[in-house]
């Protein structure tokens, strides 16, 4: 497999023609909604990032557990992040403040590569909106122990290789859920952060062929 190197995410990342929810399904707990109820309470909206960092193995992409006793998506892994705020101006200020408030990184030494598709969260009513950033190096973290419990990093070469995905069965209010999941470090990254891995990942099958 060729090497994945930042122009090659740069590069998937400019991918027009690119069938986001076919990617998004591939990983997405079925069955489940895929949108908003347009009947409904419209949804709320958040921002996350997908850190790249250096390392001497290759592109990391950082991901985050999730406290205990937070209330929503408790002790899951995902990506720093959260709900939009009135004043930012857009999805990747929300997601590069939010960054800053759980682990310490400043938004101006985030370089911005770009974005992945909006994915919709159903439990939680959430449009979220990922942004791709990069870090020449893995700074020192300093986790906000309100709400993050653990911090640790995904190879990107993993990302692409198959043997990371597995599955399993959960009931959910009496329906029967297949729940696909990369399994990193023993965590199983499932739901919505899964699901935007799942883009990251075929775009960069794209590029590498």
């Amino acid at each position: 497999m060729p090497e994945i190197t930042l122009d090659t995410v740069k590069e998937c990342l400019r991918i027009d023609s690119f069938d986001h929810i076919e990617s998004h399904l591939r990983m997405a707990p079925l069955p489940r909604g895929m949108s908003p109820d347009p009947n409904g309470t419209p949804p709320r909206e958040a921002g996350v990032l997908a850190l790249l960092v250096s390392e001497v193995d290759g592109l990391h992409v950082v991901l985050t557990r999730r406290q205990a006793h937070l209330r929503g998506h408790s002790g899951q892994i995902s990506f720093p992040g959260g709900k939009r705020d009135p004043e930012d101006e857009s999805f990747t200020d929300t997601a590069l403040r939010e960054t800053q408030e759980e682990l310490g990184i400043m938004p101006d030494d985030v370089r911005v590569l770009g974005q992945l598709s909006a994915v919709y969260i159903p439990p939680s009513n959430f449009n979220v909106y990922p942004t791709v950033g990069y870090l020449p190096t893995t700074p020192y973290f300093r986790p906000n122990p309100d709400e993050v419990a653990e911090v640790f990093t995904l190879p990107l070469n993993d990302l692409i290789d198959e043997h990371l995905k597995q599955y399993e069965y959960r009931d959910f209010q009496g329906v029967r859920v297949k729940i696909p999941y990369y399994l990193v470090h023993g965590h199983k990254v499932w739901g919505a952060t899964a699901v935007m891995l799942s883009e990251l990942e075929h775009r960069l099958h794209l590029m590498l062929g």
